[in-house]
């Protein structure tokens, strides 16, 4: 008796839930809702950024545009102080700049600058890690001591060095507007050691199991198996480094912002708010530098509040 396969019902696959379902009941989800640190965290966090975004539609001024600066009204005290004007909340700087509005645009440009050094880091980083861990012998010891190299050095003192020099290989009209991708290029390399040494102890562990075994036995080629097998699995503790690099990133623009050899006063991060008003901490215009330190202390503390709740909910020790 033969069977037409033809005529073989097909059972149907099950439709997969949507989207937002499937994250509304995920443990990450359930962990996230019943932490009160890490809602708080992104509820901050949430705030600043959108502010920041949506900063030409809430600045009272263009803290960039010279036209819309007034000297007439420079260093005027908030709202709630005697001599204060509207619509200026924070009061103004000494060039007659919005406080809240160079705020704002401020943030946006350490979010940014944040953001990116982070995302170059990352991807410096974890492809280093995946090609020491993968290939090992000479390869591995070369990229890893040339780590050790980098992190024998201050943090700080590679990006400073590393920014100092790129700012010198490029022309003098092209420094002002190449500041933010000077910076980003600079704390990336004083960052991605950590990725890649995460991502390459991840790799050696992956590398001794039986599917990358299999995938190499089948001539499976090799940027495949470390892009479409090894990489997933490595992901989880890069990105708990990654979200809590990211406020380090943010400080660390800040401080060379803070020490001349980041942001130019044009352009100003929460960095260059902060060098600013520092000059004018003792003459009584104490919110030019006291507003600028609030919401880096802000946005930092929410990144950090967020990425130690990613860090214990991915944890599976304390699950």
């Amino acid at each position: 008796m033969t069977t037409d396969v033809s005529k073989t019902p097909k059972v149907p696959r099950p439709a997969r839930a949507p989207l937002l379902r499937r994250i509304r009941n995920s443990d990450l989800w359930w962990s996230f809702t019943h932490s009160k640190v890490a809602i708080a965290g992104a509820v901050i966090l949430a705030i600043l950024i959108l502010t920041a975004v949506f900063a030409p539609l809430i600045a009272a001024q263009n803290p960039y545009d010279g036209a819309q600066l007034d000297m007439w009204k420079a260093e005027l005290p908030p709202i709630w102080e005697q001599g204060s004007e509207w619509p200026y909340l924070l009061g103004t700087d000494t060039q007659g700049r919005d406080m809240l509005s160079a705020i704002l645009y401020g943030t946006r440009i350490s979010i940014f600058i944040g953001i990116a050094s982070v995302a170059l880091s990352l991807l410096i980083g974890m492809s280093a890690g995946l090609v020491a861990g993968y290939f090992g012998g000479f390869v591995d010891n070369l990229l890893m001591r040339i780590g050790d190299v980098t992190l024998s050095i201050p943090t700080i003192l590679v990006a400073i060095l590393v920014s100092t020099v790129v700012r010198q290989m490029l022309p003098a009209e092209l420094r002002e507007m190449g500041a933010s991708a000077v910076l980003v290029f600079a704390i990336a390399l004083s960052a991605w050691v950590q990725y890649a040494r995460t991502v390459r102890a991840q790799t050696i562990v992956e590398c001794g199991k039986d599917y990358v075994h299999a995938a190499r036995l089948i001539r499976v080629p090799a940027r495949r198996i470390m892009a479409n097998h090894i990489l997933p699995n490595t992901l989880t503790p890069v990105l708990v480094a990654a979200t809590l690099n990211f406020g380090m990133a943010i400080l660390t623009e800040a401080t060379l912002s803070f020490l001349g050899i980041g942001m130019p006063p044009s352009q100003p991060s929460l960095g260059t708010l902060i060098r600013i008003g520092n000059q004018f901490l003792f003459s009584g215009s104490w919110w030019i530098v006291l507003f600028p330190v609030l919401q880096l202390c802000l946005l930092v503390v929410a990144v950090n509040l967020l990425g130690d709740w990613l860090r214990d909910a991915l944890n599976p020790k304390l699950r």
